[in-house]
């Protein structure tokens, strides 16, 4: 089990979180009428992930094997 970082994590972590902060921006202004929102952590978490899932990425514990399907238990395969 390896716990070095891949390389690019950094680089794909900034971009999501620029990503977010443009989209929240948009989200405040249009469906919040301008108001602070409070719960912003949740709603970058949500669209974080999100574009993460559709990047093809997904995050797993470091002890899972990268070649098992997820959903799939380690027995299955």
């Amino acid at each position: 089990m390896s716990t070095t970082p891949d390389p690019r994590s950094n680089e794909i972590l900034l971009d999501l979180l620029r990503q977010a902060a443009t989209a929240h921006g948009v989200h405040e202004q249009e469906e919040l009428g301008g108001v602070y929102d409070e719960g912003w952590p949740e709603w970058y978490a949500k669209h974080m992930t999100r574009t993460l899932a559709e990047q093809g990425y997904r995050i797993v514990p470091a002890d899972t094997p990268a070649d098992t399907p997820e959903g799939v238990d380690d027995e299955q395969v």
